[in-house]
Formats: C-alpha cells, sequence, structure tokens
C-alpha cells in the first residue's frame, strides 16, 4: 500500500462547509436628555440621525436634548428621528446613546439587556453604578476605552484636542483688560515682544496648545518628564521649540517670565502636582493659569474645582481657570466630534449583525465593553472597586 502523510478518516469524503451570512440588524437607539450639570453636548447631531435612519435604523431623542448643542427638535424630526417627551419611552429602548454615565435614577429606568454606550468618568462612578447595570444583564461600552486601528483612543485624543486649543483661547480671553486681567494681546505684534506661554505636559492637549500658542505668535515653553513625548511633540510641530524635562530650576524659572501657563499633564490615579504654591507666588502678577488637567486633580497645588458659570479665582494674584470638561463649553464642535466618532462604529454594528458579532471582529470596539450581558469585564474597574472581573476575551471569541 502506497505511504500518505493522511489518516484513514482524513482520505474519507468530508462535507462541504458553508460560509455563514451575516444577517445585518436594526438598531433602535434612544438619546436621553442630559441631566449631568453642566453637560451641554449630545452624542449625535442631525446629520448622524439622518445617515442612520437612511441605513434603516430607528433613533429615538427627548425633546430638548440637543437644544444645548444648537441643535432644535426639527432638524432632529427632520433627520427622521422620533421626539418624545417621554423620558421613560427614551430609556426603554435596547441601545442607549449618552455623553455622561447614567444616574442611579436613570439607570432603574433601563430595559433589561439594554446596550448603554456613554463616557464613565470612572473616578467619580460609585460601587452601585456597576451592581445596579450588572443586575440589569446590561451590556456597557465606554467612550474612553473604545480603541483604533493604531490602538490611541478616538474619543479621548478628539475631546483633548478641543480641550488643548480652548485652553489657549481662555487664556486669551482672561488676559484682555477687565479687572485683573494684564490688557495683553496673546500673539505677537511687530516691535512688541511676544507673549510667553508655558505648558506642562506634551500628550495631545499639550501638543494643540502648543499648536494654537504658535499659531497666534506666542513663545511656547513645554515641559514633560517624557523626551519621547517631547520628541513626537517636536516633530508634529514642524519647528523647534523651547522643550524641557521637569526639573524645578528651569521650571521656576519659566514660571517667573511666563504670562501664561497651562497645565495639561496626566496621572494614573492623579495628575502629578508640579507646581507648588511658592512657585505660583514667583510668577509675574496678573498672569494666567489654565488648568486643564483639572478633571484629575490639576497640576498645580493653587487650582481649585471651578464651575462654567463663575470660572476663575484669583490666588497670590494670579488667575486661575480651572474648570473639568472644558469641551462641554464649546458643545456643539465636542457633539460634532463625538457624533463623527460614534456614528461608524454604530453602522458597523447594524452591519456585522449586532453588538455581539461586532467585537468578535472588532478588537477596538471589544476593548469599549466594560460589562458584558451583566458581567465585568474591565479590570481597571474590578480593581478600583474591588468587583469581581473577567476577561472579555475568555467570554467572546
Amino acid at each position: 500500500m502506497a505511504k500518505t502523510p493522511f489518516t484513514k478518516e482524513q482520505l474519507l469524503p468530508q462535507e462541504e462547509k458553508l460560509e455563514i451570512y451575516r444577517h445585518k440588524s436594526e438598531l433602535f437607539i434612544g438619546i436621553p436628555k442630559e441631566t449631568s450639570y453642566q453637560e451641554r453636548r449630545i452624542c449625535l447631531t442631525p446629520d448622524a440621525v439622518n445617515s442612520l435612519v437612511s441605513h434603516g435604523h430607528k433613533v429615538m431623542i427627548e425633546a430638548g436634548a440637543g437644544l444645548s448643542s444648537s441643535y432644535t427638535d426639527k432638524e432632529y424630526s427632520d433627520a427622521g428621528a422620533a421626539i418624545t417627551n417621554d423620558t421613560k419611552k427614551v430609556f426603554s429602548c435596547p441601545i442607549i446613546l449618552k455623553v455622561e454615565p447614567l444616574t442611579i435614577a436613570e439607570i432603574e429606568m433601563v430595559a433589561n439587556n439594554a446596550i448603554i454606550i456613554s463616557a464613565i468618568q470612572l473616578k467619580t462612578r460609585k460601587k452601585e453604578y456597576f451592581e445596579l447595570l450588572s443586575k440589569k444583564k446590561v451590556t456597557a461600552l465606554a467612550f474612553e476605552y473604545i480603541k483604533d486601528e493604531d490602538g490611541s483612543y478616538p474619543a479621548v485624543k478628539s475631546l483633548s484636542e478641543i480641550a488643548g486649543t480652548a485652553s489657549v483661547l481662555i487664556a486669551a480671553e482672561l488676559m484682555i483688560n477687565n479687572e485683573f486681567g494684564k490688557g495683553l494681546l496673546l500673539g505677537n505684534i511687530t516691535g512688541v515682544p511676544p507673549t510667553d506661554v508655558v505648558i506642562l505636559g506634551a500628550g495631545t492637549v499639550g501638543e494643540f496648545a502648543a499648536k494654537t500658542a504658535l499659531g497666534l505668535g506666542a513663545h511656547v515653553k513645554v515641559f514633560d518628564n517624557s523626551i519621547t513625548k517631547l520628541r513626537r511633540l517636536q516633530n508634529n510641530l514642524n519647528q523647534r521649540i523651547f522643550t524641557s524635562t521637569i526639573q524645578p530650576k528651569s521650571l521656576l524659572k519659566a514660571l517667573r517670565r511666563c504670562d501664561v501657563a497651562i497645565g495639561a499633564m496626566r496621572g494614573k490615579e492623579r495628575c502629578p502636582v508640579v507646581v507648588t504654591e511658592t512657585m505660583v507666588e514667583h510668577m509675574k502678577k496678573g498672569a494666567v493659569i489654565v488648568d486643564v488637567s483639572i478633571d484629575t486633580g490639576g497640576c498645580f497645588e493653587t487650582s481649585e474645582v471651578t464651575t462654567h458659570e463663575s470660572p476663575t479665582f484669583i490666588k497670590n494674584n494670579i488667575i486661575h481657570y480651572c474648570v473639568p470638561n472644558i469641551p462641554s463649553r464649546y458643545s456643539k464642535t465636542a457633539s460634532l466630534s463625538i457624533s463623527n466618532i460614534i456614528t461608524p462604529y454604530l453602522l458597523q454594528i447594524a452591519e456585522d449583525g449586532g453588538l455581539e458579532s461586532a467585537i468578535r471582529c472588532n478588537k477596538g470596539l471589544k476593548n469599549g465593553v466594560y460589562l458584558y450581558h451583566g458581567i465585568l469585564t474591565n479590570k481597571a474597574i474590578g480593581d478600583w472597586f474591588n468587583l469581581p472581573d473577567n476577561d472579555i476575551n475568555l467570554i467572546v471569541f
């Protein structure tokens, strides 16, 4: 008998296996009105709603949900959304889209086995938030955890771009000669020395703050402890600027001379405090501090959380602007940005035949899931709240 590398079973005729056709699924999305303090954004613009509706999906929006982003109910209903005043009805939709995390009262209204896509803001959550969602067997995704093909976090990145650009524009406003401003124009006028801007942190916020300040003609200095980040910043700016690691002596020298200091540092648990009160005391009278890192505690020792209504306070003769959630101030831009990120994902979920198959096909989307049918699948959350967590790759594969 001729020798063969195959076993007897392998040589027997096998049945043919055909590829299973994926059925497209129809999405039914509910967008409730934001109730969180100072939240003015909305997840989908009328154009995005129009795009979803034309693909055969349904969108239900609570009346007035888009007003603070200057989108009227009429624009949404023209785009094909159903508008309702009944909050409970919106929360009973199978998919819920929200910018801010849900409140405890809102979770009560959610249907069992619903899908929730929102921000999570881990540091402001309580343990019962996850316990209640898990009781309802909810599948939840967080904007902050959804990854792109290149491994970056698109939602975090684009909101950081807004915050970075805005920080310089806010500083420019605060330097005008109102009660305390120095009456300086942030820019470069012939024959006048340029404004000095110090930026702490060379991440996305720092990069966009530097781009905006340079665009206005200011003189920029960037400090960060990561040489890699500083190098990337230099390359992205296409010009050489002053960069340095954070050393008290050189930082103090820069702060003494600057007109504007922007805090854009990030930390694992809390943002590191880089500038002490003594350093702030040495700054010029009437200088401006914009602490963008106030979301995670702030990197100036003198920073205290303020609100969009009364955004500034004066301490040691320095104007401090420490409002968390700066992008909410530019609600329409921020809404457009979130909408452009989330709409392709929604269309993809429908194409793949629902979230189950979508997260099998898309690793980045799978990374966004922190609750899967009530099972906690995010280790960071499990560790933070001392809750049992499971690896999603062992549940979905």
